[in-house]
């Protein structure tokens, strides 16, 4: 396990560290799943980071937080994107119930915030990252799990 520590002074600090991870997705040779875990206490900063990163990966929209929808989905080739918040989940079982394996597959990338309520039913991270308060700023730790994941970190 590898990890390394970002502060983001503010919330254009912490579109730019989503951004250059997504630049790093983007220039890897070979495009595949990637699954990334988002941590962090309520408004710590994890539909932000996902936003910079969906938008660091080319979506010229808005992003959508999705609290409610539970998952918002992007085509951006050669990756379909699915953004999970999973923090209104009652139970994991209800992705099963929701479909989570038509979000999975070859050239999928998950984003999945609150991904402890979906424990079981997720893919296996490539990447955690945790976001905490600190003052006005964000302390983030980015945790690589797997040999994609390290790829992408050591970069970042």
């Amino acid at each position: 396990m590898q990890s390394k520590h970002f502060i983001a002074v503010d919330e254009p600090a912490l579109l730019t560290i989503a951004a250059k991870l997504a630049a790093r997705v983007a220039a890897q040779a070979q495009p595949a799943t990637l699954t990334i875990y988002l941590y962090g206490e309520l408004g710590a900063g994890k539909t932000t980071f996902s936003r910079g990163f969906i938008q660091g990966l080319g979506h010229q929209g808005k992003v959508k937080s999705p609290t409610y929808a539970l998952v918002e989905s992007y085509q951006l080739p050669p990756w379909q994107l699915h953004h999970f918040d999973l923090y209104r989940l009652s139970d994991p079982e209800e992705l099963e119930f929701m479909g989570i394996r038509d979000y999975l597959g070859d050239f999928h990338i998950i984003l999945a915030e609150w991904p402890q309520r979906g424990a079981g039913w997720l893919p296996k991270a490539d990447i955690t990252i945790t976001i905490d308060y600190a003052d006005t700023a964000r302390s983030m730790t980015v945790t690589a799990l797997t040999e994609r994941g390290r790829e992408l970190l050591e970069t970042l």
